[in-house]
């Protein structure tokens, strides 16, 4: 029996994959049985060569190639749909994993009993090496997942939505599933959905994740029509989420508009001026006392930044929370 799928989508990985998947080959162990889900997303470079590399030091290893680039949500989804595991989890095809990482994340997840487990990652630029703790204080514990949400003005498990820093029941199956259509920002509503719906999860302090930042032909290096998915995203978010959530979704939408704005010098003029647009019907659609309190959270010279997009008169500045 299966007991962990990898599920790696790739678009254009050559210069990379090669290095994800020999992390796999470092994960192998007699303890269990796992498989890696490779998902080549339209790929026009020599991915697909990269992966058959690996066929004999892989042996739990399938491929299935998408004639037409579904995104990273549609590449997801079709690895889980082969995922055969008792377990899922993700790697990206630029990042890569520490050797004896997945024994412990297995070990971690079948000790605890719950629906998921979350972990640290470490974040790689270059040469630095930084590490990120999942923001949850509590380590090696049983934990309700709605309690992972707020409070509002604090950093919680839903602001680390990273689905590669983790380990999940595959038993959760539609719960497991990303938002089809969105090229970013696609696990913004699924980890709001995985908190609000699952059962039970944990967090440990296990960073075996190296997570590469800045390169070049990410998508959170370029500025075209797909940035713009974070609206659609927090669309998602906003319809599902009961009241008490919606201080925390509104933070969200809002530090993250506003990150967007600083970044806004990469957008074409034509994708600036729908930006815009989408900024105001965002923002219009959060009821007044969210919306004031989500900007006076942040940053004052943030704040400021959404100026421009709000419907009224509100805060621009305030105390940074």
């Amino acid at each position: 029996m299966i007991t962990l799928s990898v599920v790696v989508p790739v678009r254009d990985g050559e210069a990379y994959l090669g290095d994800a998947l020999k992390s796999l080959v470092r994960n192998r162990t007699r303890e269990f049985e796992t498989e890696v889900v490779v998902v080549d997303d339209g790929s026009t470079d020599a991915t697909a060569e990269v992966v058959e590399e690996f066929r004999r030091d892989l042996p739990g290893l399938t491929v299935v190639r998408n004639p037409v680039p579904l995104g990273l949500a549609g590449a997801r989804n079709a690895g889980l749909k082969l995922a055969a595991g008792r377990y899922v989890t993700f790697l990206d095809a630029d990042d890569w994993l520490a050797p004896g990482y997945l024994p412990r994340l297995v070990a971690a997840i079948d000790g605890l009993g719950c629906d998921f487990v979350r972990v640290d990652h470490v974040q790689v630029e270059g040469r630095r090496r930084e590490t990120h703790r999942a923001p949850q204080p509590r380590r090696g514990v049983v934990l309700d997942p709605r309690d992972g949400i707020l409070p509002a003005d604090f950093k919680t498990m839903v602001d680390y939505p990273y689905a590669w820093a983790g380990i999940y029941r595959r038993e959760l199956d539609d719960l497991l599933a990303f938002p089809a259509g969105l090229h970013t920002a696609e696990d913004r509503p699924w980890i709001w959905r995985l908190h609000r719906l699952a059962r039970s999860y944990a967090v440990v302090s296990l960073a075996g994740v190296f997570y590469r930042r800045g390169l070049t032909a990410s998508l959170t290096q370029i500025g075209d029509e797909r940035q713009l998915h974070f609206f659609d995203a927090y669309a998602m978010v906003l319809d599902e989420v009961e009241p008490r959530y919606l201080p925390k979704a509104a933070r969200n939408l809002c530090a993250l508009l506003a990150h967007h704005v600083e970044l806004a010098g990469r957008f074409t003029p034509a994708v600036r001026a729908r930006f815009d647009e989408r900024a105001r019907t965002a923002l219009a659609r959060l009821p007044h006392e969210a919306l004031t309190e989500a900007i006076g959270g942040l940053e004052p010279e943030r704040a400021a930044l959404l100026g421009p997009y709000l419907p009224g008169p509100h805060l621009t500045g305030g105390p940074r929370a």
